[in-house]
This record gives C-alpha cells, structure tokens and sequence, in this order.
C-alpha cells in the first residue's frame, strides 16, 4: 500500500503519518523507486497509534504502549500501570476544568451584561488593584 492508500483506511492524515515513520514509531519499507510501501503490519499499528492518540496518550506513551503491544512476553500489569498513570492525568485534568468552569460561572453571573462599565469579570481578570 501506498501513503494514500494507508491514509484512508487508517484514518489518519498523510502528514502523521509522515511524523511517525520520522520519529520511528512505524518503519515501513521502501521500494527501489524511495516510495513507502506499506504492509498489513504497519496499517495496523497505525491503528493502534490512532485509537491511542484519540484517548490522550502522548507520543510517547504511545512508543511505550506500541513496545508492549508488540512485546508478546509483556505483563498486563505494565499496561495496566501506564493505563492508570494517562488516566490520573485525564482526572487532574477534569478536575482543573471544574475549577476553572466554577470560577468562570460565578463571574458570569455577578456581571449584570447590560450597558453600564462596571464588569466583575473584567475585574477579576485584571486582578487586585
């Protein structure tokens, strides 16, 4: 398979895929002409880095993930340690967002939005004076 061939059954744009043979996370072979020529093994790690990415995984949880997978002698506990770890993260975030989402509303909605200057969100933003 060809780069637009393997683009559009996996999903993913020429461009990454492009970015993830440069940083090494897929290595297809080349053909006598320099042209990628992709097999079945490379169109499902790409899978595989597509799924992973669109859970949050960085790139390079994506190196660690793509080495267990292919790591037929791996222990599940490796995965699931790492799993756990992205969702820690995933859940620190969610919780920054409440914050921020909290503080956000109470500031809405002490700001009377009519034609006046005062603005209690502008206020907080510009800090103490």
């Amino acid at each position: 398979m060809n780069i637009a061939d393997v683009a559009r059954r996996s999903g993913l744009p020429a461009k990454t895929i492009r970015y993830y043979e440069e940083i090494g996370l897929i290595r297809p072979a080349r053909s006598a002409n320099g042209y990628r020529a992709f097999a079945g093994a490379d169109l499902h790690k790409l899978a595989f880095l597509g799924r992973a990415r669109s859970l949050g995984f960085s790139i390079e949880e994506c190196r660690k993930l793509l080495a267990l997978w292919e790591d037929r002698g791996r222990a599940s506990a490796d995965v699931k340690a790492l799993a756990e770890a992205h969702l820690r993260e995933i859940d620190a975030k969610i919780a920054e967002l409440k914050a921020m989402r909290g503080t956000l509303a109470g500031l809405v909605s002490c700001c009377a939005g009519d034609e006046r200057p005062d603005c209690p969100i502008l206020s907080d933003l510009a800090g103490p004076d």
